[in-house]
């Protein structure tokens, strides 16, 4: 901290400097002014925390400057020294905030207190503009979470409107009780594969930066808010209010600002003017049915505004169910190669399709979940692993999309694949507790791999021997248990090495390599290129 001393009798200047205990209080500057012209040209420079000023000087007053102050350095803490005992200076002293009027000659005591006091005074303002930022800040962090749950209140309930007119007026100017609005969705799920995976480990940072963009376009020009659906989908609600003929302008002007800010895009759905409040769930709804409406197999598009059904094709001959039967046969006879045979048939027909609506895909994962679900409890009960495994996955990965937003049918194939031959396994080692242990073993190995797993701390565990699991679980597998180990965790860092965000040395840590050299001389010789390599090549980091 800083004090300046306004004086124009140097050796009142030195007795001041002397006599206190600068240091004791924090301060680390002491300046000096001969008049009040000097001191103001230092305050500007050096803004101090404290002045000591005389009454009497030549040029400008003491009281002239205490009026500066007040003005233009509020916050500083002043005490006036002077050789007048004047009631119309102490009276000015207290007028311009003054916080001890000391006369001359200066009594060592009276200025230790009155630097006490005043250093004790501007700790407490400081202690207040801290409290001040934390609550700022605090209200700031919950005033979204705020609007978020009254918006989505007003869309499950117009006569929520009652409750909210009083905080629309104060926080929008406007008052939605029988305006023209439009409701559009951001969905999240469209965005781009290279953003998606920067926030891979962190989605609430992702919807965090999308409302901000949102916004800054929304409430700049007033034109409506931007805010998060509370306890329901993934999507992002843009609620309008203004300038709706030029809607469709908007939302491309956002997903501009979404592009040039993350790097990549999204797709927004976009229903018709209502009258709010009761009209906004009819907008809702209609921008949730364009969304699910838009053709997956195309790029290009980014506002889908609502379209009556009749002009769409739906693709309706088309069924999961179609398959069922000889799927079926496949996994009952545990047969892994016909299980990908049926499949690459149905997906044979996908691929022929001009057209897939998210609607469509939502049906055939209806159908996939409810047939694979029942032919779980139908053909093996006991199994560990027949529960559905899409349960833990990430809330993005339930519909494959590319990095362009289109529909992944070679990520959905094999991601169906995987999971029905593993079903496939499961039935056929279902009733052969020897063969099933060597598959809860290879769950372990995926769930621990990022520890330091050892066929002995393995065999202990399963209370197997070492020789027992190694021969085994090679019969089963195709690859000793040690290789792998090494695989899957390899296969683990690709997938973090998407993220740039990561450095390569923790990525090695997360997969259980605790040197970073030992990491990449596995990884090259697994892959054929190095961590780095792999990390910059095309497709991998945007």
């Amino acid at each position: 901290m800083k004090v300046l001393i306004v004086d124009d009798e140097k050796h009142v200047r030195e007795a001041i400097r002397l006599l206190v205990d600068w240091q004791l209080h924090g301060i680390n500057t002491v300046l000096e002014a001969a008049d009040g012209k000097t001191a103001i040209e230092l305050m500007n420079r050096e803004r101090p925390e404290f002045v000591f000023t005389d009454m009497i000087m030549p040029g400008m007053h003491g009281t002239d400057l205490l009026e500066w102050l007040q003005v233009h350095a509020p916050d500083t803490k002043t005490i006036v020294i002077s050789g007048f005992d004047d009631f119309d200076f102490v009276r000015k002293t207290v007028k311009y905030g003054g916080l001890d009027y000391l006369l001359k000659p200066i009594d060592p005591e009276q200025l230790a207190e009155a630097v006490n006091r005043v250093v004790d005074s501007y700790r407490e303002m400081e202690r207040g503009r801290a409290e001040n930022r934390r609550t700022t800040m605090e209200i700031n962090e919950i005033k979204p979470v705020y609007w978020d749950k009254m918006f989505s209140q007003l869309l499950a309930e117009p006569d929520y409107i009652s409750s909210m007119r009083e905080p629309l007026d104060r926080e929008f100017k406007i008052s939605l009780d029988g305006t023209s609005c439009r409701i559009a969705i951001l969905n999240v799920e469209s965005i781009s594969l290279s953003v998606r995976n920067k926030f891979a480990t962190g989605l609430d940072l992702l919807y965090f930066s999308l409302l901000n963009i949102c916004n800054e376009f929304l409430r700049k020009s007033r034109r409506g808010y931007a805010f998060r659906q509370w306890d329901s989908t993934s999507d992002i609600v843009l609620l309008l209010w203004k300038d709706l003929d030029d809607a469709e302008s908007l939302l491309r002007r956002i997903d501009k600002g979404i592009e040039d800010t993350l790097g990549g895009q999204g797709e927004f759905g976009l229903g018709s003017v209502q009258i709010a409040p009761k009209g906004l769930l009819q907008s809702f709804r209609e921008a949730t049915t364009a969304l699910d409406r838009r053709n997956l197999l195309k790029q290009g598009k980014k506002i889908h505004s609502y379209q009556p059904a009749t002009a769409l094709d739906m693709n309706k001959t088309v069924y999961f169910a179609d398959c069922e039967q000889y799927l079926l046969a496949a996994v009952t006879g545990g047969n892994e190669k016909q299980v990908i045979s049926v499949l690459g048939q149905w997906f044979t027909v996908i691929r022929s399709l001009s057209s897939i609506s998210m609607e469509q895909f939502k049906a055939w994962m209806n159908e996939y979940q409810l047939l694979r679900n029942r032919w779980s409890l139908e053909l093996c009960p006991d199994a560990d692993s027949l529960r559905n495994s899409n349960g833990q996955e990430d809330r993005f990965s339930k519909i494959p999309l590319t990095n362009d937003g289109v529909l992944d049918i070679a990520g959905w194939e094999q991601k169906w694949a995987l999971d029905l031959t593993a079903l496939t396994r499961d039935v056929r080692f279902g009733g052969n507790k020897e063969q099933h242990v060597i598959w809860k073993i290879e769950k372990y190995i995926r769930s621990h791999y990022q520890t330091d797993l050892s066929l002995q701390e393995i065999a202990e565990r399963f209370f197997l021997s070492r020789e027992y699991i190694s021969r085994r679980f090679k019969q089963e597998f195709g690859e000793n248990l040690s290789d792998y180990i090494g695989r899957v965790r390899i296969d683990q860092a690709k997938l973090l090495l998407t993220n740039p965000h990561i450095r390569i040395a923790q990525i090695a840590s997360m997969v259980g390599y605790a040197d970073e050299k030992y990491f990449s001389k596995v990884f090259k010789k697994l892959t054929g290129c190095s961590p780095n390599d792999y990390r910059h090549r095309d497709g991998v980091e945007q």
